[in-house]
């Protein structure tokens, strides 16, 4: 198995926050996980700006993205990393709230590789971040970075 890479959250909603991390932190995958509260901190990170400036280079395994939150919604993340010759290969799994059919439409247009609507239910949520976080974190296979 290769080395765990970062998990980047985009989420402004600290009680998800919190039980993300804790899901992922049954497969030893917690203390990967940067989680930023909006749209423009998950770019500031992606493009090592802002406070971001002096992080390890590279990009994480997957960004987990929720649609709603202040400053930069989702899919505008989505969209400039999708632009982003450098980032473009990221996979992006939306993790929202948002059952609305235009969410996810637009989310698949603009090349999201999932799309995870949050369950309501607590053990169901902590199950479903599980399977994301373990699936795109350690089984999936990134293409070379620069390619």
């Amino acid at each position: 198995m290769s080395e765990i890479r970062t998990i980047l959250l985009a989420e402004d909603n600290p009680k998800d926050v919190e039980l993300t991390i804790e899901a992922l932190s049954e497969f030893n995958l917690a203390n990967h996980v940067v989680a930023v509260k909006d749209g423009v901190e998950a770019m500031e990170f992606l493009q090592c700006r802002g406070k971001y400036t002096q992080r390890n280079p590279g990009n994480p395994a997957v960004v987990l993205l929720d649609i709603k939150m202040p400053r930069m919604d989702g899919i505008e993340v989505l969209k400039a990393i999708k632009n982003d010759p450098s980032l473009r290969k990221l996979p992006v799994v939306m993790l929202t709230s948002s059952r609305e059919e235009p969410d996810l439409k637009k989310c698949y247009e603009l090349g999201a590789n999932a799309y995870v609507v949050k369950p309501v239910d607590f053990k169901e949520f902590i199950e479903a971040v599980k399977q994301v976080g373990v699936f795109w974190a350690v089984i999936n296979e990134l293409p070379p970075e620069g390619e």
